[in-house]
């Protein structure tokens, strides 16, 4: 059924337009002693759907490219690891100096942080066991979690994404749902984030816009078409940066007696000067 899901998704996006390339990597089925050889090396159970997964196919890749400026861009990408990639995330590091940093470091501040809407979130420290599933493109890592690990390790996982900034979101319970939820995003960029309380960038709406999965959140893409348009409003993106006005004062008038008393000293004074200038002139005569 893994394959069947693989070649409609691969067949719907070739033929989806603007769509450039689509490569698709076959892999060889993984061993089964390479599955042996994982579990005991990290002291758990493979749930019975990855398991099943990785002895048809050890890993998935698809990528897909759409033509931009007669380019090709690379625009999905879907990633399952190979059981050899299937790594610990969060485990200590033989080279890593004893006072190192870690993220099990991180738990003393995400304990303060809970949400009864969500399952328990998991931990960076030895309460749980967490294995990258996807890298991601660097835009987060989705997760095959165990989370309950003492006294022994339960066989009960689920999958859930770290983003960026080192939050948990829940995603699936099982590799078999998330499974169909890799094929049915497509692999458009960030898809994981429309599964956290703050969705995807306005870029990424654009490609979900364009690219509809074939089936998604509704309330993803229940926009109007003018949403996605970027509004500004000059008047308010630049009320900073206008100019105010100045606005010029009239000078208060004087009072007439202040005219009168300014008049008449002015008088007074202008014979005064006529008169010295006589009185020099009279010598010269």
């Amino acid at each position: 059924k893994y394959q069947v899901c693989s070649c409609s998704t691969f067949y719907f996006i070739e033929t989806s337009p603007g769509v450039d390339e689509v490569m698709f990597v076959e892999k060889e089925p993984a061993e089964r002693h390479s599955i042996v050889s994982w579990e005991q090396k990290n002291s758990c159970v493979l749930p019975e759907d990855l398991k099943n997964f990785y002895l048809m196919s050890d890993g998935f890749h698809i990528t897909w490219s759409v033509k931009f400026d007669d380019n090709p861009m690379p625009l999905g990408s879907m990633v399952i690891n190979s059981i050899s990639k299937l790594s610990r995330l969060g485990g200590s590091s033989a080279y890593a100096l004893p006072s190192a940093p870690t993220l099990a470091d991180l738990e003393d501040d995400m304990d303060k942080e809970g949400n009864e809407d969500q399952p328990e979130k998991p931990h960076f420290d030895s309460r749980s066991l967490i294995f990258e599933l996807d890298p991601c493109n660097g835009n987060g890592k989705v997760c095959l979690v165990y989370k309950h690990t003492k006294p022994v390790v339960t066989p009960d996982t689920e999958i859930w994404f770290l983003d960026r900034a080192l939050y948990w979101h829940f995603l699936t319970d099982t590799f078999t749902a998330y499974y169909r939820l890799l094929l049915t995003h497509l692999g458009l960029p960030q898809w994981q984030y429309a599964f956290t309380s703050y969705g995807v960038t306005p870029q990424a709406k654009q490609w979900f816009n364009m690219y509809k999965p074939i089936t998604i959140n509704t309330a993803l893409l229940s926009e109007e078409p003018d949403s996605f348009v970027n509004k500004l409003d000059p008047n308010k993106v630049f009320k900073s940066k206008n100019k105010t006005p100045v606005i010029k004062k009239k000078l208060p008038a004087q009072p007439s007696g202040s005219q009168k008393s300014h008049a008449s000293t002015t008088s007074s004074k202008t014979p005064s000067l006529s008169g010295n200038s006589l009185r020099k002139r009279e010598p010269q005569t």
